[in-house]
C-alpha cells in the first residue's frame, strides 16, 4: 500500500511537545523525569498509526508507553488520538528505531513490543528483520535485566524465523500462540493491521520472550550444545 504523504505532518508533530519528544537523545537515562513518575516504561518499535500504543495507554495507566515510528505522515495519526484522549502516559518518537541506543540507556525500558513488522522475506534481507540477532542485541542493551519482547505477526514465515532467532540468542520463551484470536489470551489490544488481517480470517501469531542473565544464558546455550 502506498503511503499517503502529508506535507503538514512534520510541523504538526512539532506543535505538541507534550506528546511528541523532539530531542530524545537529551532524555537518555532520564525518561522517568519525562513522565514524572517511576512507572515501568514499555516501547513499541514501529508504532504505525498508534492504535495499539494508545489502547495500551488507556488500559494500563500505571505503565508509561513510548511509540516509535519513522514516517511522520503515519505517526501523526497517533498524535491525533493522543490529542483526543489526553493520555499523560503515552509519548511518541518520530525517529528511526534502529537508533534506540541513542535514546535509551541500559535499564530505561522494561518491555518492547514488535507488532506486524515488515517480514523482509528474501534471504538477502535477513539482517533487516526486527528479530535478527543484531536487533536482539540492540534491545538487550536498553532493556532491564530480565526484560521482555512481545511479538505479534500475521506472517507464519516470520514467526517461525523469529522463534528460531529468539532461541538461538538464548531468550526464554514464556508464551506462544499459533492462533491468538482463538486462544485464551485476555485483554488483547489490536493494531490496525491486526484488525484488517483477522477480519479476513488470517491467523495472528504471538509470543513473549524474556532475556536471561549471562549465567542463565550460558547454561541454556551449553545445554543445547550437549544435546
Amino acid at each position: 500500500m502506498r503511503l499517503r504523504h502529508k506535507p503538514w505532518a512534520k510541523e504538526k508533530l512539532m506543535q505538541y511537545p507534550q506528546y511528541v519528544i523532539q530531542n530524545p537523545e537529551e532524555k537518555k537515562g532520564k525518561w522517568r523525569n519525562v513522565f514524572n513518575n517511576e512507572n515501568p516504561i514499555h516501547i513499541e518499535v514501529g508504532t504505525g498509526k498508534g492504535q495499539f500504543i494508545v489502547g495500551m495507554g488507556k488500559a494500563n495507566p500505571d505503565v508509561n508507553y513510548i511509540g516509535i515510528e519513522l514516517q511522520d505522515s503515519v505517526i501523526v495519526s497517533a498524535l491525533d488520538q493522543l490529542i483526543e484522549e489526553e493520555l499523560p502516559n503515552v509519548k511518541l518518537l518520530n525517529f528511526d528505531g534502529e537508533n534506540l541506543k541513542n535514546y535509551f540507556e541500559k535499564g530505561d525500558v522494561e518491555r518492547i513490543y514488535l507488532n506486524f513488522s515488515d517480514p523482509w522475506p528474501k534471504n538477502r534481507h535477513e539482517k533487516r528483520r526486527l528479530t535478527f540477532k543484531s536487533f536482539l542485541k540492540l534491545y538487550e542493551d536498553i532493556l532491564i535485566n530480565g526484560g521482555e519482547i512481545h511479538f505479534k505477526t500475521d506472517n507464519q514465515g516470520l514467526f517461525e524465523y523469529s522463534l528460531k532467532s529468539f532461541s538461538e540468542y538464548g531468550l526464554l520463551l514464556k508464551y506462544v500462540s499459533l492462533d491468538l484470536h482463538k486462544s485464551d489470551f485476555l485483554d488483547n489490544i489490536m493494531t490496525e493491521y491486526e484488525e484488517k488481517f483477522s477480519a479476513r480470517g488470517q491467523r495472528i501469531y504471538r509470543c513473549e520472550v524474556q532475556y536471561q542473565n549471562s549465567i542463565q544464558k550460558t547454561e541454556v546455550l551449553n545445554e543445547r550444545m550437549s544435546e
